[in-house]
């Protein structure tokens, strides 16, 4: 992750420049900084609500303020203008805000159900994994594990990224999400490049050469 920057014009932007106007801006969070609060927002909206005292209700939206309180009781360096800054410039579409409201928009732990989009789904989706696990997922296919559903990536590249955090060399797997929704199987998609099943069969995964 890129240091946060604002520009006076167009507010907070990832990068160097103000993709509306160019302006170099300024910064006001460090990347350090953005990726620990990141981490830890994410965690509060998917994991461990109840360790901060937070009410998601059952659709995973939690009361903006109350979120803002447990940043600033996790760093002291954090305030509301640092979270505003993390979700309004997050790269994958993490997090959903609305009415003064906040949730995570997809990977929870906890039990909520989130309202399903109108976005079309693309006919093929990716999943990336570590070597290790290809053998037992081809076979029995892809399950929750532990969480409430499984996520699958847009592309290529995104699905690599999300295998990199369990292996060096992640295997990248192909989901033929066309034929599962012709089977009735729901996949809906949650921010910018992740969609979420309940299950894929192994008959529409294969190995990415």
């Amino acid at each position: 992750m890129t240091a946060i920057r604002t520009c006076g014009t167009h507010g907070y932007f990832d990068g160097d420049r103000c993709p509306e106007c160019g302006d170099a801006g300024k910064r006001v969070q460090s990347s350090g900084r953005r990726r620990r609060l990141s981490k830890f927002l994410s965690g509060l909206l998917r994991h461990f609500p109840d360790e901060y005292g937070l009410d998601l209700g059952t659709r995973g939206w939690a009361d903006r303020g109350a979120v803002d309180e447990a940043v600033s009781e996790r760093y002291d360096w954090a305030d509301g203008r640092a979270v505003g800054a993390v979700v309004g410039t997050d790269p994958k579409g993490r997090f959903e805000y609305t009415g003064g409201r906040i949730r995570a928009a997809y990977g929870h732990s906890v039990d909520v159900t989130l309202a399903d989009t109108d976005e079309p789904v693309p006919d093929t989706l990716y999943h990336g994994t570590a070597p290790s696990n290809v053998g037992s997922i081809l076979d029995g296919g892809l399950r929750p594990m532990g969480r409430q559903l499984v996520h699958l990536s847009a592309s290529v590249a995104d699905a690599r990224e999300v295998g990199a955090r369990h292996a060096e060399d992640p295997v990248v797997l192909v989901v033929d999400a066309g034929a599962m929704l012709a089977e009735g199987r729901p996949v809906t998609r949650r921010g910018e490049a992740v969609y979420t099943t309940e299950a894929v069969p192994p008959r529409h995964l294969r190995r990415r050469e």
